[in-house]
């Protein structure tokens, strides 16, 4: 993994992102029995009406919240974080049909983010522009988290798992 450049008004997305072993220790942690996952009623905000999906906070509040932090200190090395918000993984179940949820920006100021596809699926991610980046295996998204951009189900897998960073 080289280093990144600004993501300043700009996408970038890269597959075969880390070395296969590490992206199959994180979703064999993230699909264990014992891996804690914590029901969010809505996606994008309360109001919205968007669905309903799981989630694993890893770092929020300046602090790592989950055992499996360490597992992500090389991708924010590559990330070149120089402060970090929040490392969020996500897992949205699979519907009849393809549901797009609502448009959101993660936080209100500017700050970058990145989205890891841990599992390839029929699912995607829309940005402001409308560009559709899709649910690959080990494919990273880079972009400001700080525009508007949703998510989606999948309708070809049990579940649709991402990992989210927002940082500085």
């Amino acid at each position: 993994m080289g280093k990144i450049p600004d993501i300043k008004k700009m996408h970038k997305i890269i597959d075969n992102f880390i070395e296969t072993n590490l992206i199959e220790k994180i979703k064999s942690v993230c699909l264990s029995s014992d891996f804690a996952w914590y029901y969010t009623p809505y996606v994008s905000n309360k109001d919205a009406g968007d669905g309903v999906y799981f989630s694993h906070l890893v770092y929020n509040n300046f602090s790592p919240t989950s055992n499996c932090f360490n597992l992500f200190v090389p991708i924010l090395d590559f990330l070149n974080a120089k402060s970090l918000i929040r490392i969020k993984i996500n897992m949205f179940s699979r519907t009849p049909e393809l549901f797009k949820h609502d448009w959101h920006c993660d936080y209100d100021f500017d700050h970058k983010g990145a989205v890891i596809y841990l599992n390839s699926n029929d699912g995607f991610t829309i940005l402001e522009d409308n560009t559709m980046v899709n649910s690959l295996e080990n494919r990273i998204l880079l972009f400001d988290s700080s525009k508007p951009h949703r998510s989606t189900t999948c309708t070809d897998q049990g579940v649709r798992l991402t990992v989210n960073f927002n940082y500085f």
